[in-house]
């Protein structure tokens, strides 16, 4: 159990450090100008650019979809109603920006993690049983 509980927590600390780690260091390689909102400035910067997405892209998603989705252009029609989906869910939330926070930033990466854990578990009962 105690092994168990070791492996949670070194799996958690090496996802967030993951995350933070592919984030700064994006931050760091961007000479941008990021975009400032309510005194918080984004990596990304606000003018639309056909060469990579912006922050312009988080208001213009047509813009994005022409310019930077070329790996998907053949699944937009299966993944827009989900992804409109979830941003009108978020804006009926009634503030979309702590919406945003709670569910893509916190709930839904504590449920991936949640059955990440659950799947090592059974993936160790099964070990547990192939070998007597």
């Amino acid at each position: 159990m105690k092994r168990l509980i070791s492996l949670k927590t070194l799996i958690l600390t090496f996802l967030l450090l993951f995350v933070v780690s592919v984030n700064e260091y994006s931050r760091f390689n961007n000479s941008n100008k990021g975009f400032v909102r309510k005194g918080i400035t984004a990596i990304n910067p606000s003018i639309k650019t056909p060469e990579k997405c912006s922050w312009y892209c988080h208001t213009d998603t047509g813009y994005c979809k022409k310019h930077h989705t070329h790996l998907l252009k053949n699944h937009t029609s299966k993944i827009d109603p989900f992804y409109f989906g979830i941003i009108n869910s978020l804006h009926n939330a009634g503030d979309y920006g702590l919406a945003n926070i709670i569910f893509l930033v916190i709930l839904f990466p504590a449920l991936i993690y949640v059955l990440l854990i659950k799947s090592i578990s059974i993936q160790r009962k099964i070990k547990r049983l192939k070998n007597g």
